[in-house]
């Protein structure tokens, strides 16, 4: 009989697509949370070959803020289109003008927080049991905590005192009503192996992801683009720089980093080096040295 060995990357996406798999069988109605970055593309891309050829049997979910990076928003639709999946986006703005969030108001105001009220919105309007997110536990030490199947209470809310074992690989998804589950089948990725991934399967990328001229100034050690939803202060020179971003998110608090990688195989050789994880270049993490888990208790992805 032939010898086949999994590599490292045949076993990680096994893994996803065993969980992929196990979700779509003890949930009624789950959804995939898909922000446009590049964990949440692979793992759309993992579903897919989970149910190939039948199309996902769950939605991808956007949370909308509204101060999206132009190219992010272009890729999102042509994503979808190439997936064949379909689409819910849960607006920020909406939250805002329902009086459900207060925007934040200040020169370091950002939506990101307010994105926590509108998907606990969203997962109620439409009524998920689970939520398939793209969390990695290299990624952020409160990440770190979770485990695949991730229990939320009633109020949307994470207790990382209160989850589940997880043993042989069996999950335990059986909840109240009113509960539902944070799933992340991209927990064992790292970010070296997500970027390995997508240069093995070809997975088309949002352009930012790769170097590129943009106006920027700096605040708070971060280096900021200027958007429309973002402008600096008079004390802040803005300079054209070659920058890239290795995390999207919302355009006012996600920081670029100064790179000439216009590739991959540039990029997969930057990351090799790099000595700062990716949301390093977040500010919104930088608010207090507990602010991811904050969030995340309080129903954030």
């Amino acid at each position: 009989m032939p010898n086949y060995q999994l590599d490292q990357l045949d076993q990680l996406e096994a893994e996803a697509i065993f969980i992929f798999r196990e979700t779509a069988a003890q949930f009624e109605n789950p959804a995939l949370l898909f922000s446009g970055g590049k964990d949440s593309i692979v793992m759309a891309w993992l579903a897919r070959k989970a149910f190939w050829p039948a199309r996902m049997p769950f939605p991808l979910v956007h949370i909308d803020t509204g101060h999206n990076f132009e190219e992010t928003m272009t890729y999102r639709d042509e994503f979808v289109d190439l997936i064949r999946a379909n689409l819910v986006v849960g607006s920020v703005q909406d939250s805002i003008d329902r009086g459900r969030v207060v925007e934040e108001k200040g020169v370091n105001a950002s939506r990101n927080k307010l994105q926590t009220v509108t998907l606990l919105d969203t997962i109620e309007e439409n009524q998920y049991d689970a939520c398939l997110g793209g969390g990695r536990r290299d990624e952020e030490k409160a990440r770190a905590k979770e485990r695949f199947f991730s229990h939320r209470d009633d109020f949307g809310q994470w207790d990382p005192k209160n989850q589940r074992p997880e043993l042989w690989n069996l999950f335990n998804g059986r909840k109240n009503p009113g509960e539902h589950f944070r799933v992340f089948p991209l927990s064992n990725f790292t970010e070296m192996d997500i970027w390995m991934y997508i240069k093995r399967e070809k997975i088309p990328l949002p352009s930012i992801y790769f170097s590129h001229e943009r106006d920027v100034f700096e605040r708070n050690g971060s280096i900021l683009a200027v958007t429309k939803f973002l402008k600096p202060q008079d004390h802040e020179p803005v300079t054209r720089r070659v920058v890239r971003f290795r995390t999207i998110g919302d355009a006012t608090c996600t920081g670029a980093v100064e790179s000439t990688a216009a590739d991959l195989d540039d990029v997969i050789a930057e990351v090799a080096a790099a000595r700062q994880t990716e949301r390093g270049t977040r500010s919104d993490d930088k608010r207090s040295e507990t602010a991811m888990e904050d969030r995340k208790k309080e129903g954030y992805f």
